[in-house]
């Protein structure tokens, strides 16, 4: 078991790699490929930023800054159409600096990690029918890579039910 304390310390004394589970920051952070840097916090956090928090269940999430709010931030995933609210400083941990795609380390303020940042939020209107396209492309293309693969083993197509 991960002692969590240990985050919030590796974190508070500076840099601090972390690979990220799940599909929530699809397309920009891919499960089990990237790796993310998170930094400490210094001051209020701004529209685009990505905060590693915790959420009312403890967990630890990344997700990014849609808006900022006198109380805190409105907070989405980028493989995600739901919004968070009420996310406050107090629940931030770090800031995520920048991330790492292959031997690439792509930072925070580059100028086309902005274009693509302003282009996503911009389309948050539009963002659950393409991530749900996607979705059931990744589906359909698993389920014909299964058929080829049987078919290349004179496997059946179909297999049946054992009784």
């Amino acid at each position: 078991m991960i002692d969590t304390t240990s985050i919030e310390q590796a974190v508070a004394r500076g840099h601090f790699v972390i690979n990220p589970h799940g599909v929530s920051m699809w397309p920009m952070i891919r499960n089990g490929k990237d790796s993310v840097l998170i930094e400490p916090v210094d001051g209020r956090l701004s529209k685009y930023d990505i905060p590693l928090y915790k959420d009312r269940l403890g967990r630890y999430v990344i997700h990014r800054i849609i808006e900022v709010t006198d109380t805190g931030y409105i907070i989405c995933g980028d493989g995600l159409f739901e919004k968070e609210y009420d996310i406050t400083d107090a629940n931030i941990i770090g800031i995520v600096a920048g991330f790492f795609r292959k031997e690439k380390f792509i930072p925070c303020t580059s100028k086309g990690y902005m274009f693509y940042v302003k282009l996503w939020v911009g389309l948050m209107f539009v963002r659950k029918p393409i991530i749900v396209t996607v979705r059931k492309c990744r589906i359909l293309r698993n389920y014909i890579n299964i058929a080829f693969t049987r078919l290349k083993n004179g496997e059946p197509l179909i297999r049946k039910k054992k009784k």
